[in-house]
């Protein structure tokens, strides 16, 4: 393959990654977007540890579904092969956002799903925001970032969850992780993400035996939005 072949999801990629510090999702370079090509089997995704002001298209690493790098100066995220373990066995998402923005990151720490208190959350999903437990610790001293990928997947498998359904997880002691079938919505769904536990944050300081939202109106509200009828938006 050309260089050419690749400016696409390089430029995405570049796009992506710099909407995470203008919606507050990253601080310095705490976060990564990488933007995948499943008909070449490669992504392009940001290299490790260069601050978003020196980003461009170019700098961006090319990379196959075994985590190889196959164009580039650039040492990829150091993430990359939690992308590459995701793309090759979650063949529907073209894109994944990992931040350690704040408050997802809090819950993750405390090894807690954020629970579904209210209509905001059941706009985007009808269950808590899952948190995969943190890893074995034979899978930490292994290939750790390779691991991450398989924790998340095993996860989702323990809890019967599809991945084009929910599109976000919180992996334990770690860091929220996201995706979506374009680079729009795998940025759009880790910021979801980030506002959802920021309010189940404060829910819980204003009342820390707040009941989760009932099943009538989580249905109400999912399928305004998603449902064969839904009327939301234009």
């Amino acid at each position: 393959m050309s260089i050419a072949d690749y400016e696409r999801i390089k430029q995405e990629a570049y796009y992506a990654n710099m909407q995470l510090p203008k919606l507050g999702l990253v601080l310095f370079t705490f976060g990564n977007v990488s933007v995948a090509d499943h008909a070449l089997k490669v992504f392009a995704i940001k290299p490790s540890g260069v601050p978003y002001e020196e980003l461009s298209p170019e700098k961006m690493v090319i990379v196959d579904f075994d985590g190889k790098i196959v164009s580039g100066s650039l040492r990829p995220s150091s993430d990359t092969q939690t992308h590459a373990v995701l793309y090759k066995h979650w063949e529907h998402i073209a894109s994944i956002v990992h931040t350690h923005s704040t408050y997802g990151t809090a819950w993750a720490q405390s090894q807690r799903a954020i629970p579904i208190y209210g209509t905001t959350h059941a706009d985007h999903l009808t269950i808590d925001i899952p948190c995969a437990p943190p890893m074995e610790d034979q899978m930490i001293e292994g290939d750790y970032e390779y691991q991450t990928g398989f924790q998340i997947m095993n996860h989702f498998k323990d809890l019967g969850l599809n991945y084009k359904e929910v599109e976000m997880v919180l992996v334990g002691n770690h860091a929220p992780f996201a995706w979506g079938k374009t680079p729009s919505k795998a940025v759009y769904n880790a910021a979801v993400l980030e506002e959802l536990a920021r309010m189940a944050y404060l829910t819980e300081q204003i009342n820390p035996a707040a009941p989760k939202l009932k099943d009538s109106l989580i249905k109400k509200h999912f399928e305004r939005k998603h449902g064969a009828g839904s009327y939301y938006g234009q």
